[in-house]
């Protein structure tokens, strides 16, 4: 489908279609080559592609920096945007001139993006109101406060639930909430800030996305930064409204304690109920951002912030455990061709697990599949309905999990995994390909480094 939709837009097939890491979502991300590079993106939800899709063009119409939309399939499933390349300010958050333009460019699409924005195309909900506040407090209160044990009055709890959405909820001005404003959805291109993932926009208050971006857990922004950034912001956010400082500042900070409980419910769900590292070991950095904002109690929600102090108390996890420290492991995922013999293996461990694709029917037997690869859609098609590799990867998944989990929680430094065929085309980059992508969503805390070797491509995910 990418394929055909780029030969349609720029006349001519893409020269490579390259899979990116996955994000947190379903989508499907690849950078295809040719006479314009760009980044085709398969979604799995038509309404999802249909905000994000609408919401682009009208904040490129607004000349905010947002990725040119270049081509839609005319399903709506499938489209095309511009590359903006592979930096992200999460990996520049030291430098505090990026930070500061970043919020500094926010307000232009809390007010000036939501300027003639039909909110009724965001989704899944056109506003951020108080039941959808309601939501975020339950979430934290069933997948993290109930798995610590602490016990507590639920009808007591709840009445202070409810003020806290009732006076969050008020947002007179109409102004775009990103909802999921953090480092790791913008991107540096030319030194310029430019936003991505915003398709879960909606109209909300201009607070929560400040208070998203200078209190993400993984980013561990120091208090002077943080107070540099909201000063910033107030400055930059000026050019359109009237700020009363401290009712901003103020409203701010009941933000952070709504964020922090909507996030320890995140990483309660996706880590202690799905036990997936990569939440588990934000856990931690989460618990200390909210302990430090209780160092003033909040008198307005007196029974909400006695039993988040008792939680504080008892769930202090041992960041010395291995489910939260950086992995030491790097697997290495290698696709080659027998011809060429195996893969060197440089760590002197004897090369871990190989496995021989030459089982399945070859495409690179038939003249159409003969100049491309297992990362091509063709290609994938082609192997995914025959069905047999699939059948083949669920088994290869099922021997490598546990040696990833061993080596992993032994302090061990490299597995290797290789997969060989005929050429090194086909079969084999299809299934290292597919490895390397495994291995990074179910341990995203382990290292991966993914080697074509015939096809000279070597990168890390």
């Amino acid at each position: 489908m990418l394929t055909d939709l780029y030969k349609k837009r720029f006349g001519v097939a893409p020269s490579s279609i390259t899979p990116l890491t996955p994000a947190g979502s379903n989508r499907r991300y690849f950078r295809l080559t040719g006479p314009r590079t760009v980044v085709g993106v398969n979604g799995c939800s038509f309404d999802e592609n249909k905000s994000f899709i609408y919401l682009d063009k009208h904040f490129y119409s607004k000349g905010l920096p947002v990725p040119e939309i270049v081509a839609v399939s005319d399903d709506g499933m499938t489209y095309l945007q511009e590359d903006l390349g592979d930096i992200q300010l999460f990996d520049c958050r030291g430098s505090l001139e990026l930070l500061k333009k970043t919020v500094s460019v926010l307000p232009d699409f809390q007010y000036k993006g939501a300027d003639g924005l039909d909110f009724n195309q965001c989704y899944p909900v056109s506003d951020f109101d108080r039941q959808a506040i309601l939501w975020d407090l339950n979430y934290f209160k069933y997948c993290f406060l109930n798995t610590t044990g602490i016990p507590y009055l639920e009808g007591i709890l709840e009445k202070d639930f409810q003020l806290l959405a009732t006076n969050l909820s008020v947002n007179p001005e109409g102004t775009f909430m990103y909802r999921d404003f953090q480092s790791r959805n913008v991107m540096i291109k030319d030194g310029e800030p430019y936003f991505i993932d915003f398709q879960g926009g909606r109209r909300g208050p201009a607070e929560y996305d400040l208070v998203s971006f200078i209190t993400q857990a993984r980013a561990e922004f120091p208090a002077e930064v943080r107070d540099t950034l909201i000063d910033t912001y107030i400055e930059s956010a000026s050019r359109y409204t009237l700020i009363d400082t401290v009712e901003f500042r103020n409203r701010l900070r009941q933000f952070a304690l709504l964020r922090n409980l909507q996030v320890l419910g995140a990483y309660g769900f996706r880590g202690k109920l799905e036990r997936k590292p990569h939440f588990l070991k934000s856990i931690p950095l989460a618990l200390e951002n909210l302990r430090k904002l209780l160092d003033t109690p909040f008198e307005n929600y007196p029974y909400l912030t006695e039993v988040l102090g008792r939680m504080l108390e008892k769930e202090q996890p041992d960041i010395s455990d291995s489910k939260y420290r950086e992995s030491s492991l790097t697997v290495t995922v290698t696709s080659f061709s027998y011809k060429k013999g195996l893969p060197e293996d440089p760590s002197g461990n004897g090369g871990g697990f190989v496995f021989d694709c030459r089982g399945m029917e070859n495409p690179g037997r038939y003249e159409e599949y003969k100049h491309i690869t297992g990362l091509d859609s063709p290609v994938i098609e082609f192997l995914e309905h025959k069905g047999e590799i699939t059948r083949f990867l669920d088994s290869c998944f099922s021997l490598v999990d546990p040696s990833v989990e061993c080596y992993d929680r032994r302090g061990f430094s490299s597995l290797m995994v290789s997969f060989g065929c005929t050429g090194g085309q086909h079969r084999s980059v299809y299934g290292a390909q597919k490895m390397a992508e495994h291995i990074k969503e179910k341990y995203p805390h382990v290292k991966v480094h993914l080697i074509h070797r015939e096809q000279k491509i070597d990168r890390t995910l």
